[in-house]
Order: structure tokens, then sequence, then C-alpha cells
């Protein structure tokens, strides 16, 4: 009796064994019968998104195509900006006498977009290599660190830089005056608010076109950054400081001390702005060389060396 329990037991187990191999086996014929079925499907049967890597595919093909339209001038400079590529095709369009090399460094300092509508906030806050112009704007609070007054052996009353760039100033007046030359600061620092006022006036005299050739709107001012500094020699007008030996002396030996004439002759186009022999920055004396000797202007430089854009 007991035999024949033990039996059954036996066989009731080997049948439940046998039921889930059935199970298992007739499960892997019907998922491998439908694997074949989505495999032999036509595309229009079973359309499937393309892959990461086909996209990947098609848009290097494409970037390549605009490449070769630009002779594959981002093999040639290190300055090739991949975000501005339709950019660049765009103006070089509208720009068909510029070379590709000017064409992108031209887009890097943003020439293809109008003045003021095209608009960044200046980066490289309270540094040396801080852009800022008619597409570059700091905001009503932004006050430079360490303003610190000019000794007024160099600068009329209240005139402040940045501390380096102070002491830089008054280290070029102090070796302009060994010379008996008189090199004296009239404009430095403004305040966002200061601006504002100034602006209005210029356009009130001369009308908002004139004004922005000569004064940058609030928040686009140089002078908001605490580096730039507006000259005089005590004696003839400062729209006059080119006819003067300080301005001779200025021409040679500005970028020895780290300032530039900011906005030189024929760069109205690369700065926005007339030229002005009065007005110098601070950018420290490795740039200031670089631009001296390249004969460029600031936004040149950042379009190309800095890479700020």
């Amino acid at each position: 009796m007991k035999k024949r329990k033990r039996k059954l037991k036996i066989k009731k187990k080997n049948f439940s064994i046998f039921i889930i191999c059935l199970f298992l086996i007739t499960f892997s014929i019907a998922k491998g019968i439908n694997l074949i079925i989505n495999a032999k499907k036509s595309p229009k049967e079973n359309p499937i998104e393309p892959t990461t890597e086909k996209r990947v595919i098609k848009l290097k093909s494409t970037n390549n195509k605009k490449l070769q339209e630009l002779n594959n001038i981002n093999k040639k400079i290190d300055y090739f900006n991949d975000k501005y590529i339709n950019r660049y095709l765009a103006y070089k369009k509208n720009h068909q006498n510029l070379n590709d090399k000017q064409i992108v460094k031209d887009v890097n300092m943003n020439l293809d977009q109008p003045h003021y509508e095209y608009k960044n906030k200046a980066k490289n806050l309270n540094l040396e290599t801080i852009l800022v112009n008619k597409y570059n704007y700091l905001e009503e609070d932004y006050i430079p660190k360490k303003l610190e007054i000019i000794d007024t052996n160099y600068a009329l009353k209240n005139m402040k830089l940045v501390s380096y760039a102070k002491e830089a100033f008054e280290n070029l007046a102090k070796d302009a005056k060994k010379e008996k030359l008189k090199i004296i600061a009239m404009s430095t620092y403004r305040s966002y608010s200061y601006q504002v006022n100034l602006y209005n006036r210029y356009v009130k005299e001369d009308g908002k076109a004139a004004a922005d050739t000569y004064s940058g709107r609030p928040g686009h001012s140089e002078h908001q950054t605490g580096l730039a500094v507006d000259v005089f020699n005590d004696i003839e007008t400062y729209t006059n400081f080119e006819k003067t030996k300080e301005f001779d002396w200025m021409q040679e030996h500005a970028h020895e001390y780290g300032f530039i004439l900011r906005f030189p002759k024929d760069k109205e186009k690369e700065t926005g702005y007339q030229y002005e022999s009065w007005h110098y920055r601070y950018v420290g004396k490795e740039i200031a060389k670089y631009i001296k000797d390249h004969n460029i202007s600031f936004e040149e430089y950042c379009a190309t060396k800095l890479k700020s854009w």
C-alpha cells in the first residue's frame, strides 16, 4: 500500500515537471515564430524610428556639406564655432567679397546681428578680459570690485579705476611726467545710473542715431567696468588729444602699461563707435602688446583668442 502511494506521488511529480517543460517549450516556440514573422515584415508594415547612430551620421553628413561651402575653414583656424555654422553661411551669402576667415571672425564678433537687439550678458566680470559693447551688456546693479581713487596728481577729483588698472595708469602718467608730459584722467568709472543721464543728454543734444556713434547706452558703456579712462593733457580739450605730444607718447608706450586705444581709426565696424583718441582701456600687458602688434581691435582679439562667444 505504501509502495503504491509512493508511486502515485512520483507520477504526480513527473507529470507536473512534464507540464512545466511543455509550457516552456511552447512559449519558446511561439516567441521564436513571432521574431521570425517580425523580421520578415517590410519597413512599411513595421516602421522603426531612426537610431541615434543614424541621426548622428545624417547630422555629420549635413554639417560636412555646410563645411565644404566654407572651404573647410574649421580645419584652418581654431576659433571656428560649430554652433554658428548656419550664421557663417548666411553671412557669407550676403558678403561674398569676404574670405572665409574674415566671415568667421565677423560672425564671432556678432557683426551679422543688429546693435542692441542681439544682446548677451557680459562674461569675465571683474576680469581684465571683460568685453562690453553694443552686443554685450552689464546689469544695472553691476559695480566692479576694488574701485580705487586715482592720485589727483594724475587725475581730476574722485576718478576711480579698478585697483590694478589704477596702479597701471598712475605708473603710466608718472613716467610720462618724467618726460614733461601731462596725461590726466578726466573720466573713468561710471555707474549705470550716471550713464543713463549722460546718454539721455547726448540724445537730447544730437539725436539718438548720432549719440549711438560715440556714447554707450546704459549697461553697454565700457566705463561701467572700471577699466576705461578718458584722458587729456590739461591744456587742449580732450577731443583734440590726437594733436598733442601726450597722444604720440601714448601711441608708443600705452601697451607697456597694459592699455590700448579702445576705439581706433578704421575700426568703427568692429567696435561700433567712431574713432576716439582719448579713450583707453586696460586689458593687461600681454593682451595690449598683442593688439598693438597685430593692429586689431579688442573685439577682434576676443573673437579669435578668447572665444568669449
